[in-house]
């Protein structure tokens, strides 16, 4: 099959779109639902699906999703769904369509799965010499029962396995033992999971995006999180309220503001992580610069939200010169073109 040529537009090609909604339930954080996704952002990825002329199924996950997709049979997936509970959870749905033998877009299972787990990231990715904060790595279990450290302060706590920066609050750097013990405490009570204790790099904060595969991978160019308030480390933080709140706390530059050997480092850190961790079609990656200026690996995204005007990716995206619906397309064709299906188009030129 010739994979350049595009899906014609009488072509009935179903494409499902498999994801996790925000319900607004109360929960014990108010970060519960921070990975789902609003319907504004369904609804755009079908206008962009509608105006490449393939028709969208919607496959909300949840314990039925097995029979949805069975019942809908679409000849494709456009995977965005974080998943319900649990440390595998990101793998939940690419584990389901390789089962019923469906191709779909975005990372499997394994990679979804380690990349969530940020220790184990950290580990692999030092491997690659890819520089990274020193950590710790602390089961939940009473605090008392730790080992003592080496780290130096101050440190940051996080959950190992969550995204969207659930669990880092905008108190999560403690400047000593007994503020670490504290914060601790509270991410056991609530999270209930391994917590990541690292060392905090104090410096200027990038990310950066990746796009399609192998020989054809584009590296964006990095987008830096400019802090507004530089007085009080709090609001310095990528914490869960200051992405909710962005406006109020950063600005994003895009280009970043680099010389070009930095930017080229940072840019081969990126693609190494998501080479090394065998991501797919797209990701996100997160660094921090110290002061001896060497850049330090936080994460890897390879399941990077595209909630128009609000997530990241497709705001770097649009600063490197690829609006929303163009990003979308170019997702959906790289995954396409990875499993051997014709490209998609749009059936009239986009704005």
């Amino acid at each position: 099959m010739d994979t350049d040529d595009p899906l014609p537009a009488a072509t009935a090609f179903t494409v499902g779109l498999a994801y996790n909604l925000k319900k607004g339930i109360a929960a014990a954080t108010e970060d519960a639902e921070a990975e789902y996704d609003n319907i504004e952002t369904i609804e755009a990825l079908e206008s962009v699906f509608g105006k490449a002329g393939l028709k969208t199924v919607r496959l909300e996950q949840d314990a039925h999703f097995m029979t949805k997709v069975m019942d809908a049979r679409p000849d494709f997936v456009f995977n965005i769904a974080e998943g319900i509970g649990g440390r595998s959870r990101e793998g939940q749905v690419p584990a389901m369509l390789d089962i019923l033998g469906i191709p779909y877009s975005g990372s499997d299972t394994t990679t979804l799965c380690v990349a969530l787990d940020k220790a184990l990231t950290k580990r692999i990715l030092r491997g690659y010499r890819v520089p990274t904060p020193a950590y710790l790595e602390l089961l939940p279990r009473p605090v008392t029962s730790h080992p003592r450290h080496r780290l130096r302060f101050p440190v940051i706590t996080k959950p190992s396995c969550e995204g969207s920066s659930k669990g880092i609050s905008d108190l999560a750097i403690a400047d000593n033992d007994m503020e670490l013990q504290g914060l601790l405490e509270r991410n056991f009570r609530l999270y209930g999971q391994t917590m990541l204790v690292e060392e905090y790099i104090a410096g200027r904060e990038f990310t950066v995006g990746l796009l399609g595969n192998g020989e054809d991978l584009r590296v964006f160019e990095p987008m830096e999180i400019c802090y507004l308030d530089q007085i009080n480390r709090e609001n310095s933080i990528y914490s869960f309220n200051v992405k909710k709140n962005y406006q109020q706390y950063v600005r994003y530059e895009c280009p970043a503001k680099l010389d070009k050997k930095a930017n080229s480092t940072l840019k081969r850190y990126a693609a190494t992580a998501f080479n090394a961790l065998h991501c797919r079609d797209f990701a996100r990656a997160d660094f921090r610069l110290g002061a001896d200026g060497t850049f330090h690996f936080i994460e890897i995204n390879p399941l990077p939200g595209l909630a128009p005007g609000y997530s990241d990716y497709p705001m770097l995206a649009a600063a490197n010169g690829v609006d929303y619906e163009q990003l979308v397309l170019a997702v959906l064709n790289a995954a396409l073109q990875r499993h051997g299906l014709p490209t998609a188009r749009f059936l009239q030129a986009t704005a």
